[in-house]
C-alpha cells in the first residue's frame, strides 16, 4: 500500500506559470486518501526571475512544500533527482515500497484526479505509470514545452516527464534519473522496463 506521495516540479524562469501549476497540484493532492502523507518540491533551476519566491508564497500555508534553488549548471536528470531527494527527506518515515514519486513540470496544470489516478494504478500493481499531461484549453506552458509535448504525442511515445509516477523502490533500484541532459523521462522509462518493472502507459493518467 502506498502511504506517501512526493511530487517534483522542476522550474526555470517560470514565474508566471508556477503559481497556477502549484494551485492545480494542490487540488489534485487534496483528493488523495487522508492516510497518504504528501510532500512537494519545486526545484528552481538557476532562475533569474521570481519563480522561487512565488513558489514559496504558494507554499506559505503548506507545511510539506519545499523550494530548492540551484546555483550551478545541472542537467535535467540531476535537477529532478534533487527534487526527489528533497521529498524523500520529508517522507523519511515511509518504506521505499510505500512511496510514490510523481513528476510534473512548472508549465503544466494537472487535472484534479491526477494524483489519485496514479495512486490507484500503482496500488493495482504497476511500478511506474506515465501518459500525456492533462492540459486545460490551449497549451498553458512555454513555446518550448508546447513543441516538446506535441512531438511526444504525435510520435506515439507517451512517456512524458510532466506526467510520470514511479514507486520509490523501483526508482532506487535503477539509480534514479541520473545525469541526463535531455530525455530523462524516456531514459528512466527504458531502464525500468529493462529491469523488469511493470510499466503502464495510460491515455489519461
Amino acid at each position: 500500500m502506498i502511504t506517501a506521495v512526493g511530487v517534483v516540479v522542476p522550474a526555470r524562469d517560470e514565474q508566471d506559470l508556477i503559481e497556477p501549476c502549484l494551485r492545480a497540484l494542490r487540488r489534485a493532492l487534496w483528493r488523495l486518501p487522508a492516510r497518504v502523507e504528501r510532500a512537494v518540491c519545486v526545484v528552481a533551476d538557476r532562475c533569474a526571475d521570481d519563480t522561487a519566491a512565488r513558489a514559496r508564497a504558494v507554499f506559505g500555508g503548506w507545511a510539506t512544500g519545499r523550494v530548492v534553488v540551484t546555483g550551478r549548471p545541472r542537467k535535467i536528470g540531476e535537477v529532478r533527482d534533487l527534487g526527489v531527494h528533497a521529498v524523500r527527506t520529508e517522507l523519511a518515515g515511509h518504506a521505499a515500497s510505500e512511496v510514490l514519486l510523481l513528476n510534473t513540470d512548472a508549465d503544466t496544470q494537472v487535472g484534479s484526479g491526477w494524483a489519485r489516478e496514479h495512486l490507484r494504478r500503482v496500488e493495482r500493481g504497476a511500478h511506474a505509470v506515465t501518459g500525456p499531461a492533462e492540459l486545460a484549453g490551449p497549451f498553458p506552458g512555454s513555446p518550448h514545452a508546447a513543441r516538446r509535448y506535441h512531438a511526444v504525442v504525435s510520435g506515439g511515445v507517451n512517456v512524458y516527464g510532466a506526467n510520470l509516477g514511479v514507486r520509490a523502490d523501483a526508482f532506487d533500484t535503477i539509480g534514479g534519473f541520473g545525469v541526463c541532459r535531455t530525455g530523462e523521462d524516456h531514459d528512466l522509462w527504458r531502464r525500468l522496463g529493462e529491469a523488469g518493472f511493470r510499466c503502464r502507459v495510460e491515455p489519461a493518467a
